[in-house]
């Protein structure tokens, strides 16, 4: 009985993150195609799912996810905080740079943790929970390659702020996690901030793995 428990929890967290992958709704033929797994299976896990809210059917009988994953979502939120804090704090000091946490939410950034550099005269204030689409902005750029396999860097000027510019990277090997970790500042930033913002993402990816 517990491995059958097992199983049917790993199932439900397979179909949760197929929904979370940011490519719209699915029917539950196409959820049991896409899991491997029969659709008499399939809609048990429907079910129990969407009797606990976590997803929920459209009009055109496709499946999302639920708003009962937005109350864990925001319990997440702050353990997150907790977890990248150090990391920032030690990217802020070393750079001399505003240094954020940045997760995906739907085609939205949403800065969750942000550390600004305690030596500096004049650095970037960003607010948490600041929120801009991902296609503007190093933050946004690094989870879209993220989601496309890709682990690089990423510097913008002045796409989200006027004279700002921002370096970042993703947060990659968690699968539960679309994010990444960048600075911002208003000054120029060295050639190896970059490497920097990479090893700093990595150094997080560790701590939350």
């Amino acid at each position: 009985m517990a491995a059958e428990s097992a199983q049917t929890l790993e199932r439900g967290l397979r179909l949760l993150r197929l929904l979370a992958d940011g490519k719209g709704g699915r029917t539950p033929t196409e959820l049991s195609a896409e899991l491997s797994l029969s659709r008499p299976v399939v809609y048990r896990l429907l079910t129990t799912l969407m009797s606990e809210g976590f997803v929920r059917r459209d009009a055109e009988g496709r499946v999302h996810l639920g708003f009962g994953m937005l109350v864990l979502a925001q319990a997440v939120q702050p353990l997150l905080r907790a977890a990248a804090v150090p990391t920032l704090r030690r990217l802020a000091e070393d750079v001399g740079a505003t240094a954020h946490l940045t997760v995906a939410e739907g085609e939205d950034g949403l800065a969750v943790a942000v550390v600004e550099p305690s030596w500096t005269d004049m650095h970037v204030a960003y607010r948490e929970g600041s929120r801009h689409p991902l296609v503007k902005g190093a933050a946004g750029q690094a989870i879209l390659a993220l989601r496309q396999g890709r682990d690089d860097y990423f510097t913008t000027e002045g796409q989200l702020q006027e004279g700002a510019r921002g370096v970042a990277a993703p947060v990659t090997g968690l699968s539960w996690l679309e994010a990444s970790v960048g600075v911002v500042t208003f000054g120029p930033l060295e050639e190896s901030t970059g490497p920097r913002v990479v090893a700093a993402a990595a150094e997080l990816a560790a701590a939350l793995g």
